[in-house]
């Protein structure tokens, strides 16, 4: 059960050591629900579904609390704008997140806190930060105060001195130290608001996330996640404020997914690249949005350009074809009770084995486990069980395949999906990027049949031609033509 975590917080990796045996204690920040998230927002959703998978995998019970942050300056402009309740806005974007979710096939987490829900347990939080002197309070406004921390800065690498000097905003002469930060503030007329000891008002955003996990976990976690431009201010705060209100180590590893840019360009509004999740999923396809995103190291960026799409489509195909092949083969093949995996090919994936095991269990090192899962499907490809229909292993030799592939899809939320359906629904997608319709298809591959039946070889060739200059593959099986857009 043992394995290695890129610790943020020590910049180095550590060997994972569970404060409670056998047991793992997973927080990841979730969205700010004001709007459809986009591809960038689902990149730690989809890694730490797999880190979370994994880890029961070989042996742990994980907690996975994954929050929704409801109440936030964002909603309430939103909700001015719309002329509607604030909370009328952050349901439906809880509700179009969860629907996208679960579109992607990812497993439910175990907590799906919402902020609005755990105000008295914040208050509370706030309350005790006050009375051991590491915040203040000054005109119905509580602060935080950094210099009671004196690793303040730690995590994120900044320097209490560069903090001050960096200050672009007007001082806040209210505060003791610049870098001061809000954990509740007055509200505003016509805000939602909640009762406190300081007024009516709201908590500010780090405070959150340290009161729910102190709630529904404890006061201190095996792992924290989040996207690396949460590292400063928001888990520096989120640290300074577990110690400072329990006195116990809030986090022991500290983990960061990094950001998708497009085209080698980071997501903007300003460049108008920023891709929903669910546009991506309709142009494209769920499976590949995951295939994407599990093909590269959670900690380096993962650009997303023309060619990497192309790329993870011809490797999906790779894969469901294969898989499509064994589902044939295990439904029309005989087989009998003597038969056997055929030998080579169970060392090969008893091997791949051993090679994805090594490298996930160092900082869960997922291209290794694409890459592997490609040998299979080429060691599999190569053994030709489809020409091999009176062999009663290839029945056993094909169902060992399956069952590979869908133990690495389990933990990957991949290759769980009909491979017919998924084929036909790729080929949808290629077919409209081509501007092609599949009729115009059918119809040339009828005419070559026609052709081929008059034995007009000549235009069946012709055919034959114009067909595979439009990209489209296509062979002569018992079950007649197969065809699909070249990736």
């Amino acid at each position: 059960m043992s394995f290695t975590i890129y610790n943020t917080l020590s910049k180095q990796k550590e060997l994972f050591k569970p404060i409670e045996e056998g047991k793992v204690k997973l927080y990841l920040c979730g969205p700010t629900v004001y709007g459809l998230l986009h591809i960038g927002n689902f990149r730690g959703p989809i890694f730490f579904n797999f880190a979370r998978n994994w880890m029961e995998h070989i042996g742990y019970d994980v907690t996975f609390v994954y929050n929704y942050t409801d109440v936030d300056d964002k909603i309430i402009n939103k909700a001015i704008d719309e002329g509607v309740e604030a909370s009328e806005v952050s349901e439906r974007y809880i509700a179009a997140f969860q629907e996208d979710y679960k579109r992607l096939g990812l497993r439910p987490h175990d907590h799906n806190p919402k902020v609005t829900e755990y105000m008295d347990e914040i208050v509370e939080y706030v309350q005790k930060l006050i009375s051991e002197k590491k915040a203040y309070e000054v005109d119905g406004e509580v602060f935080y105060d950094i210099d009671s921390y004196n690793t303040y800065g730690q995590l994120s690498g900044m320097k209490l001195d560069e903090l001050n000097a960096g200050q672009r905003v007007e001082v806040d002469e209210r505060k003791k130290n610049p870098g001061d930060f809000v954990l509740w503030k007055p509200a505003k007329e016509g805000e939602p608001s909640w009762s406190s000891p300081w007024g009516e008002g709201r908590p500010g955003w780090h405070i959150e996330c340290s009161a729910m996990i102190k709630s529904i976990l404890g006061n201190s976690i095996d792992i924290h996640g989040g996207g690396i431009d949460l590292i400063f201010p928001h888990h520096e705060n989120e640290r300074a404020q577990g110690e400072g209100c329990t006195g116990c180590k809030y986090v022991n590893y500290w983990m960061h997914n990094n950001f998708i840019n497009m085209k080698g360009e980071k997501m903007s509004k300003s460049l108008g690249n920023i891709i929903p999740a669910r546009t991506f999923m309709d142009e494209y396809h769920p499976e590949v949005f995951k295939f994407l995103v599990l093909s590269s190291h959670y900690r380096s960026v993962l650009n997303v350009s023309d060619d990497k799409i192309e790329q993870t489509f011809s490797g999906l195909v790779r894969v469901y074809r294969a898989l499509k092949v064994a589902n044939d083969i295990v439904s029309n093949f005989e087989t009998n009770d003597s038969a056997k995996v055929n030998k080579k090919f169970a060392e090969s994936l008893k091997s791949l084995d051993k090679k994805i095991e090594k490298s996930v269990n160092d900082d869960f090192g997922t291209g290794e486990l694409i890459a592997s899962i490609y040998e299979a499907v080429r060691a599999f490809n190569t053994l030709g069980l489809e020409k091999k229909k009176k062999d009663v292993n290839s029945v056993p030799t094909a169902n060992a395949f399956k069952e590979w592939v869908h133990k690495y899809g389990k933990l990957t939320a991949l290759f769980d999906e009909d491979p017919a359906k998924v084929l036909s629904e790729i080929n949808t997608i290629l077919l409209k990027k081509k501007n092609i319709e599949a009729s115009f298809v059918e119809e040339l591959l009828a005419k070559r049949s026609q052709a081929r039946e008059d034995k007009d070889w000549e235009s069946a060739d012709k055919v034959r031609d114009e067909l595979h200059a439009l990209g489209i593959d296509f062979q002569d099986t018992a079950n007649g033509v197969e065809w699909s857009v070249k990736v």
